[in-house]
């Protein structure tokens, strides 16, 4: 007979709906890009729901040093958005950098559905996840993606699982940054489905950054998200103690939505993955370098070196070096971080009749806003023509809430219109950042 609890799991999952809009809008997975799906499972302590993981790896790569997963958050528009996260050029640009493999799950979990089913890496995401890691490895013919580190960042629920994936693997993993979601430390009798974690002693040897929009209980105390800072401030006390590696930075703009936070997230991980990835694939994590770290207050505006610091070191703010400290100081004041290094320029610039197609990167410290279309000298056009983002800086992948570019992604073409007839003409097409700089 079967038990009360499996029973229950059984009514749970049979009313779960096959892959369904909006989980069948997929952009094409072809090589750089590889993708495995997993259906739903019954079997208890498994996942619940089916999943999606979209990986790309960086073409000419020969062995991965690591991974760097971008998780959205809960409900069905995040699940939904994360079929594009690894088609995001900006967190490319981080990942190629690294010799490193970005990969984004979608998870399907119906509108209303429980998030912690999934959220929750003890209910089979975690074990999914790592099957997927073997699979893709095989499909990509990259075998080492099973074995390699990962750099974990997570919105919302998928704070709540890149924090969980910490706690559970602190040696498997470089970094962490988690956005508005931090893994619960305490019982909540409120959310009987939100299981405590325990601090393994390991967590102290991983950077981690917990990232939040001020809206979230910082200086806006009430609303939906209003206990996000009670959970953070809760979270990195308990692992600074321990002598963690542990960072807050506050987005002064934003509520529960990710803003701008790209640019202080990505060059935070760039310094942590240049710090501890291994020179050759296969190699172990090296130790987060403390000797040049920075501190600061955990509500302050101001970080020092921390040999200079006055206040309780074990409870202030962990930053890894000076570059981030002041990248840090900005991005809490007002988000305008800086670059003085213009993008990449486009390549394999193709030109059919009168249609244009061609090829880019982007900026690792600035991503791409848009790119202008020049014929014979003179401006013709911009691609896309109004760049947009409601979230924050705008950009030519446009963004969804979970950080991820908009659903059909936006084409590197532009069609001219007025061609002079019979007339040879010569095209330039110049990338633009996100702070006006242009490409050769």
């Amino acid at each position: 007979m079967r038990s009360l609890a499996l029973l229950t799991f059984l009514v749970l999952t049979s009313s779960l709906p096959a892959q369904q809009p909006p989980y069948d809008v997929f952009p094409a997975a072809d090589p750089p890009y590889y993708r495995v799906r997993y259906e739903a499972s019954t079997k208890p302590g498994e996942l619940i729901y089916a999943v999606n993981y979209t990986v790309w790896v960086p073409p000419g790569v020969k062995a991965l040093r690591g991974v760097i997963v971008h998780q959205h958050g809960c409900g069905e528009g995040s699940c939904k958005s994360g079929l594009t996260g690894a088609y995001d050029l900006h967190w490319q640009a981080l990942a190629k950098k690294h010799d490193c493999a970005l990969l984004a799950p979608s998870y399907e979990q119906p509108e209303k559905a429980e998030c912690q089913m999934w959220c929750d890496p003890r209910n089979g995401s975690d074990a999914a996840f790592q099957k997927a890691l073997a699979d893709l490895g095989a499909k990509s013919g990259h075998p080492e993606l099973a074995k390699v580190p990962w750099a974990l960042w997570g919105h919302s629920g998928g704070g709540h699982w890149a924090g969980g994936m910490t706690l559970l693997h602190p040696e498997r993993v470089a970094a962490a940054c988690l956005r508005s979601g931090v893994p619960m430390l305490e019982a909540n009798p409120a959310r009987p489905t939100m299981k405590a974690y325990t601090l393994p002693e390991a967590v102290a040897g991983v950077p981690i950054m917990c990232n939040l929009g001020t809206k979230e209980g910082v200086t806006v105390k009430e609303g939906r998200f209003a206990g996000a800072w009670t959970s953070n401030e809760t979270f990195f006390t308990a692992v600074r103690a321990k002598g963690g590696l542990i960072g807050v930075s506050v987005d002064p703009l934003t509520m529960h939505e990710c803003g701008n936070q790209r640019y202080f997230t990505i060059r935070w991980l760039d310094a942590c993955l240049t710090a501890r990835l291994p020179e050759k694939s296969g190699g172990a994590l090296k130790p987060m370098p403390t000797k040049n770290a920075w501190l600061a207050p955990l509500t302050g505006t101001e970080a020092v070196p921390a040999a200079e610091f006055a206040g309780e070191k074990d409870k202030a703010v962990w930053l890894p070096d000076a570059a981030i400290a002041k990248a840090w100081a900005v991005y809490i004041k007002d988000t305008a971080l800086s670059d003085s290094t213009p993008p990449p320029a486009p390549t394999e610039l193709q030109v059919k009749g009168s249609e244009l197609t061609w090829k880019a990167e982007a900026d690792l410290e600035s991503g791409l806003a848009h790119f202008i279309i020049e014929r014979d000298g003179k401006q013709i056009g911009t691609v896309p023509e109004q760049a947009k983002n409601p979230f924050g800086r705008p950009v030519f992948q446009g963004l969804q809430y979970s950080d991820t570019p908009a659903n059909p992604l936006v084409e590197m073409r532009f069609t001219d219109k007025q061609p002079e007839a019979g007339e040879k003409h010569t095209y330039r097409v110049i990338a633009v950042n996100t702070v006006g700089l242009k490409s050769e």
